[in-house]
């Protein structure tokens, strides 16, 4: 049997196959895309870290500004203490420096008299602001 041709009937053939033109744009597509996110996420997690190290290292200046302060203060004070201390050293030399030129001189007996009376004015003096202070 001689069929015709033109009567014959023809499969249609397929003509939407995948190009590899296309498959290669949508994988240089998806590659880009990955990329710009990888870089994006990237510098954002550079960001987030830089502003923690930030946050510790101003958090540990402050902590070592506040125990320099506090040292500095504890200085201060022992200083404070010691020069009191040797002032109080240096009045009663001084003292003691003056008993012993008055000694020295030809004038001891009168010299030791006024600085024994000066003595029991002291203690006298002590001993009324001591009955004072009870009678308060």
């Amino acid at each position: 049997m001689n069929v015709p041709t033109d009567t014959m009937i023809r499969k249609p053939r397929r003509t939407s196959k995948p190009s590899v033109v296309s498959f290669l744009m949508l994988w240089a597509v998806l590659v880009g895309a990955g990329m710009a996110g990888s870089v994006w996420y990237a510098g954002k997690l550079k960001h987030q870290i830089a502003q923690d190290v930030e946050r510790q290292t101003a958090a540990q200046i402050e902590a070592l500004k506040s125990d320099y302060i506090k040292r500095i203060q504890e200085l201060k004070t022992g200083y404070t203490e010691e020069m009191g201390k040797l002032e109080s050293k240096i009045d009663s030399l001084n003292e003691l420096l003056t008993f012993t030129q008055d000694n020295a001189n030809s004038k001891t007996d009168n010299s030791n008299k006024l600085y024994t009376q000066i003595s029991e004015l002291k203690k006298q003096l002590d001993q009324l602001k001591k009955e004072l202070d009870v009678l308060k």
